[in-house]
């Protein structure tokens, strides 16, 4: 059975036993804790032990943090390289320890990429340093001078201090917990994950209730596109109301994409693969980054630039599907229809959105780690329409 990963993040020389009897702790409850003293972390050969702390990190689901008295080692470059610091600038209130990235610790570094992948965070500090980190917050001018009695070395404490204000002062997620026993934390954890799992338990149940009443409301607005499109009295008319209902959705996603001609999407005849040939796609490509990222999925130009589509690839049957029905209309009602819908406007950000940069370059780092295969447009129209004939 699959058990939640939780990666311990710390200093090891001062908080060994803290460590390991959070290992015990996290075993007992049925999590699966990983801890670099116990050889749960690959150590890849052809990397330094730095960048494989930081590239297990994205594969945990929570980071516990514990802050002692020490700073521990300094980052080496390549595994700074592999944290987005630009992304973590509006993560926080307070962002001075990101002013001088070269003096982050590789404990600090992996908790930033936690936050940098979105990995839930859960920090603690022995309360020691944690009351020298109120003096400093009121002494920031003096630190040089003064001489913390919970911080190892004097020289350090600026960074720590630095770090733990970053971590208090974010957006979300800013809870900071001192503890002065490990039971502390113990607690603290068993309170929070179970008040989480009840939390999650309850919007689930309140997501079914607000999916029966969506289901319910688009049935009374489906009813109500029916009695409309009765009232009106010519053929051609209720072709063209049913037509601005239905194809909506492919008006939206044709309109983002550049067309040489516009022509061929009212007065053409050709099939979907060859209407986003004509507008020089060629692949299509999942997107690794969705978090930073206006889509899911990408439309990629045979000179590598993309449209970023904002649902997902299966989207594109269904509007394959759209198109082949749209086709059927003659061109006269296909001109009035998408006249209609340009009138109306758009609804939302719309679907598609052009990005005049290359994929490859884009998503390289994610690239080069996962694997994320290119599809030809005919390929992957080809395997849809398999899936739809399976599906029915």
């Amino acid at each position: 059975m699959p058990s939640p990963k939780v990666f311990v993040s710390s200093t090891c020389y001062d908080l060994g036993m803290a460590r390991e009897q959070l290992r015990s702790f996290l075993l007992r409850i049925g999590y699966d804790p990983v801890l670099s003293e116990y050889s749960d972390i690959l150590y890849d050969p052809r990397a330094h032990t730095h960048t494989s702390c930081i590239q297990e990190v994205p594969n945990a689901d929570i980071v516990v943090v514990l802050i002692g008295s020490r700073f521990g080692g300094k980052a080496i470059p390549e595994a700074l390289s592999n944290v987005d610091l630009e992304n973590l600038v509006n993560s926080s209130f307070d962002v001075t320890v990101l002013n001088d990235p070269e003096k982050l610790s590789i404990t600090q570094l992996e908790v930033l990429k936690a936050i940098d992948s979105a990995v839930p965070v859960f920090a603690f500090v022995d309360e020691k340093v944690m009351h020298d980190h109120y003096v400093y917050q009121k002494n920031k001018d003096l630190v040089d001078k003064i001489k913390f009695p919970s911080i190892d070395k004097p020289e350090t404490a600026k960074y720590i201090f630095e770090f733990i204000s970053f971590l208090s002062h974010r957006n979300k997620g800013n809870s900071v917990i001192p503890f002065g026993k490990i039971e502390d934390i113990e607690n603290h954890l068993k309170k929070q994950w179970g008040s989480l799992f009840q939390r999650l338990l309850r919007e689930q149940r309140e997501q079914q209730v607000e999916t029966r009443k969506l289901f319910t409301i688009t049935e009374q607005i489906e009813d109500l596109k029916t009695a409309m499109i009765s009232t009106i009295g010519n053929a051609q008319n209720r072709e063209v109301a049913r037509g601005v209902i239905k194809y909506r959705r492919l008006s939206d996603f044709l309109s983002g994409i550049n067309f040489p001609d516009f022509s061929v999407v009212t007065e053409g005849s050709m099939g979907f693969e060859e209407l986003l040939t004509s507008a020089d796609i060629v692949a299509v490509r999942e997107i690794p980054d969705v978090r930073n990222s206006f889509g899911r999925s990408a439309l990629v130009k045979s000179d590598g630039t993309y449209y970023e589509l904002r649902l997902g690839q299966e989207f594109l049957n269904r509007i394959n599907i759209d198109w082949n029905s749209f086709m059927t209309l003659t061109a006269d009602v296909r001109h009035v229809i998408f006249e209609a819908i340009s009138d109306m406007g758009r609804m939302g950000p719309g679907i598609v959105r052009y990005r005049d940069e290359l994929f490859e370059e884009r998503f390289n780092e994610y690239l080069e780690r996962n694997e994320n295969k290119s599809i030809t447009l005919e390929d992957f129209l080809k395997d849809e329409q398999i899936d739809e004939s399976t599906e029915s």
